[in-house]
């Protein structure tokens, strides 16, 4: 069987963080595209395809909390009340550890809430986390 080959959205408005998620992914061998948008209204552009960036399925999202124009919950209300994208798979990515901030993205449909601070030096975790959900679950074509 052969590997999954996901593609990778970035929300944050951090540039660092986009750049560590590609670091960590080649690190562990794997190559999945990654695009990078600088808050919510801007990944939207891009998964509705009205940017000059574009993301192939299968996909998945990385996403921050606290950005500018639109944060990471206010994007997730209008991703799951989108009917073409409701279904994409997101991940927070966050340096809040709040619990009012875990509960309110997982009552969004997260795929899981995890803390920048505690997935590892140069997120090490994340790309390990990131392949085994990826050849564990089957993505739709």
């Amino acid at each position: 069987m052969n590997e999954p080959r996901l593609n990778v959205l970035v929300v944050d408005d951090d540039d660092i963080t986009a750049e560590a998620v590609e670091r960590s992914l080649r690190k562990n061998s794997l190559d999945w595209p990654v695009t990078a948008a600088r808050d919510g209204l801007d990944a939207l552009e891009v998964l509705r395809g009205i940017s000059d960036r574009r993301i192939d399925t299968p996909y998945l999202i990385l996403l921050d909390l606290n950005m500018p124009r639109m944060n990471g919950l206010e994007f997730l209300e209008e991703l799951r009340n989108d009917p073409a994208l409701r279904g994409a798979i997101v991940f927070m990515l966050s340096t809040s550890g709040a619990d009012a901030d875990r509960s309110r993205a997982y009552s969004k449909a997260i795929a899981g809430y995890m803390i920048k601070s505690e997935i590892g030096p140069a997120f090490s975790k994340l790309a390990t986390l990131l392949e085994e959900y990826a050849n564990a679950v089957r993505f739709p074509r």
